[in-house]
């Protein structure tokens, strides 16, 4: 007789070779409608399956935990950020955490790149003047942009994704500097030729361009508050491709239309899907839809991480992508 196949209920509608592969392992029960859902729904979801594959929409609290049903063993997170889940909560209910690290790295790094450009040549803005009909010609001093060879940037965060954002921007010619709380190995910073910032403050007063790539955790919520944001020069350059929560987005409005810094791209944002309006129309603000790892090979790359983790559970094996508490 065949085992009995896990029941595995997936919160929002994935890739179709992800969904299919899920169907053929699992007990998979989709969402073909891709509405987000309830927290009724997720409850309902955590009381019935041994296996909920949650994203980053999904908000997993301790209250929603209790509703979990004695099968559920395993919360195998399509995305690499678990701040919407209780981590600690659940591991003390017995039920383990997934995520999906490593796939999503050159895809984030890309579009951090992109972002920098986009803002530094003014790249939106020329573009929505040309589709509006309003390109009369060249002209010597229209729609000027900076040049970003030669600048200083500033990674906060020199995870796999800084790393990979400093690798692109050396070959852009800027100049590596980040805080981290360490300072990475000798031998990558080397590589990088990368500046270690102790402090913060003294970095973020002395960069170009500043990108953030640190997780959102209790110690990196308004990380960059109003009074550090001041720090930045007034031609500076602030990108955000991490979480939205990192940066006071009130703070940061207030500068953009000041012109106390030159400009911002931002691919998230603290209250998704809702946006901070003062924010909006900003000229000198790109706003992306949290595009970061939307790529068809990292989106299928994610699913894969997923499959293997509740795979590995399955076999009675601890899951290579296990989040824990004291990693958070």
């Amino acid at each position: 007789m065949a085992a009995r196949k896990p029941k595995v209920i997936v919160t929002r509608k994935l890739p179709g070779p992800v969904e299919t592969r899920m169907r053929e392992l699992f007990d998979a029960e989709l969402n073909v409608t891709d509405e987000p859902f309830s927290r009724a729904q997720l409850g309902d979801a955590l009381g019935r399956a041994d296996v909920l594959a949650p994203t980053i929409t999904d908000k997993i609290d301790a209250a929603l935990l209790e509703k979990a049903g004695p099968k559920l063993k395993l919360i195998a997170n399509f995305g690499v950020g678990v701040d919407h889940i209780d981590v600690a909560a659940a591991n003390a209910k017995g039920i383990a955490v997934t995520n999906t690290p490593g796939v999503l790295t050159e895809d984030t790094a890309d579009l951090t790149m992109a972002l920098i450009m986009a803002v530094a040549r003014r790249i939106v803005e020329g573009a929505n003047v040309t589709q509006a009909g309003d390109f009369h010609g060249w002209t010597p001093t229209w729609m000027m942009g900076h040049r970003i060879t030669g600048k200083r940037l500033g990674i906060i965060g020199m995870g796999r994704i800084g790393q990979a954002v400093a690798r692109r921007a050396r070959a852009f010619g800027l100049q590596i500097h980040y805080h981290n709380r360490k300072p990475v190995s000798p031998r990558i910073a080397e590589e990088l030729e990368a500046t270690y910032w102790e402090s913060l403050d003294q970095m973020m007063a002395r960069m170009d361009i500043v990108s953030v790539h640190s997780p959102h955790t209790p110690a990196t919520y308004h990380l960059l508050s109003a009074r550090r944001l001041r720090l930045l020069q007034p031609h500076a350059i602030l990108i955000n491709t991490a979480r939205g929560e990192i940066i006071d987005e009130t703070a940061l409005a207030e500068l953009l239309k000041e012109g106390a810094i030159a400009g911002a791209g931002l691919d998230v944002f603290e209250h998704e899907p809702k946006i901070n309006p003062k924010l909006l129309g900003l000229p000198n603000a790109v706003l992306l839809p949290h595009l970061g790892s939307a790529t068809i090979e990292g989106r299928i790359d994610m699913g894969e991480k997923v499959i293997i983790n509740i795979r590995t559970w399955m076999d009675g094996h601890k899951p290579p992508d296990r989040v824990i508490p004291s990693m958070m």
